[in-house]
């Protein structure tokens, strides 16, 4: 099968519950039944962002693939990277069911999942079994139990387990469903457990670069603080942005009013202004990585042209399938050509 008759079947599966056809997918995509992505990426794609090389800016965000169960045949798709997570400390369930809803008139998602997991060991032999080199860069996101979670404990003893598999690590401090969790950013919080976390990390024989994923409801004046925090802690980068409790007043879809963070299509808008303020107080000091409600490669650009070295999708890829993914490349690299960059380096942040 190729990722295009694999896109198209997916309408097949918007008349099943979310979370089933989630998990449909995910075991569909572990048996390579979604095929692969036979092209070339063009070489105007390639990047090096956070030390690491890759072969083009197009990444798959953390939530999609909780538990590393399909890396490797997403990696085929064409990805330019792949953050599989959250993961936690201890196995979790998460929230009660129903906690996925389709907002398909808004071409947005709600989910109120609660970073339900197998757990970090489970994790961590999934992501030991694969076979190296890996086509793409592989990051790891990494989070807090709902019970019985210390933070300052537990996000380094999650950062040294992950660290001997992954290319980069990501601390998820701003998933809305995870009561509490979104207090990690404060300046002081934050800082203790960067601290922490770096502590671990100065002794540790394999120390891929440490990443933060922010929220896109952070208060104005809460911004720079989380920036310098970030920058005083070594952390390499920042993800910009997790899904939004926010509730536009455009939205139309009957799950409008669920609770859970919502992302897609009218996420972009906020979490693109949110990148640009970044980028500015960043000033070349954190590699940032544009994530929320990319669909388009025009979207793409954009992100890259506000600040962003890397993108991630999530919803759009949810709706669209596999054959978004080269899609989106070609775009891309058709519109750095047309501008008149020889590499995604080049536009990075041209329009901050």
């Amino acid at each position: 099968m190729t990722p295009a008759i694999a896109s198209a079947l997916m309408p097949l599966m918007r008349g099943m519950d979310p979370e089933r056809a989630h998990e449909l997918a995910l075991k569909a995509l572990g048996l390579g039944l979604a095929g692969a992505d036979q092209g070339q990426d063009d070489p105007v794609l390639a990047t090096t962002a956070l030390g690491l090389g890759f072969r083009n800016p197009i990444g798959l965000a953390a939530g999609f693939d909780k538990n590393a169960l399909a890396v490797l045949p997403l990696m085929r798709l064409g990805f330019g990277f792949v953050e599989p997570g959250t993961t936690t400390p201890r196995p979790q369930d998460g929230n009660p069911k129903p906690r996925l809803f389709r907002l398909e008139q808004d071409a947005a998602v709600i989910n109120r999942m609660g970073m339900n997991n197998r757990g970090m060991q489970a994790f961590v032999s999934r992501l030991a079994a694969l076979p190296r080199p890996l086509p793409a860069v592989l990051g790891a996101n990494i989070g807090i139990n709902k019970e019985g979670a210390d933070p300052e404990r537990d996000y380094p003893a999650l950062y040294l387990g992950v660290a001997p598999q992954a290319d980069y690590v990501t601390v998820n401090v701003s998933s809305p469903n995870t009561p509490g969790l979104r207090d990690l950013q404060g300046e002081q919080r934050l800082a203790a457990i960067l601290a922490a976390i770096a502590a671990a990390r100065a002794n540790a024989p394999r120390q891929p670069p440490v990443l933060v994923k922010i929220a896109p409801d952070l208060a104005e004046d809460a911004v720079p603080a989380v920036v310098e925090t970030c920058v005083a802690h070594g952390v390499a980068g920042l993800i910009v942005s997790n899904t939004t409790i926010a509730r536009p007043a455009s939205l139309t879809s009957p799950h409008r009013g669920e609770t859970g963070g919502l992302s897609g299509a009218p996420l972009f808008e906020p979490s693109t202004a949110l990148l640009r303020r970044v980028h500015r107080l960043a000033a070349g000091r954190l590699t940032l990585i544009g994530c929320g409600g990319i669909a388009t490669p025009e979207q793409a650009y954009t992100k890259i042209r506000a600040g962003a070295s890397l993108v991630q999708l999530y919803a759009a890829f949810a709706y669209a399938g596999p054959r978004l993914v080269p899609e989106l490349k070609r775009g891309l690299a058709a519109l750095l050509q047309r501008d008149g960059f020889t590499s995604v380096a080049q536009a990075v942040g041209v329009d901050a």
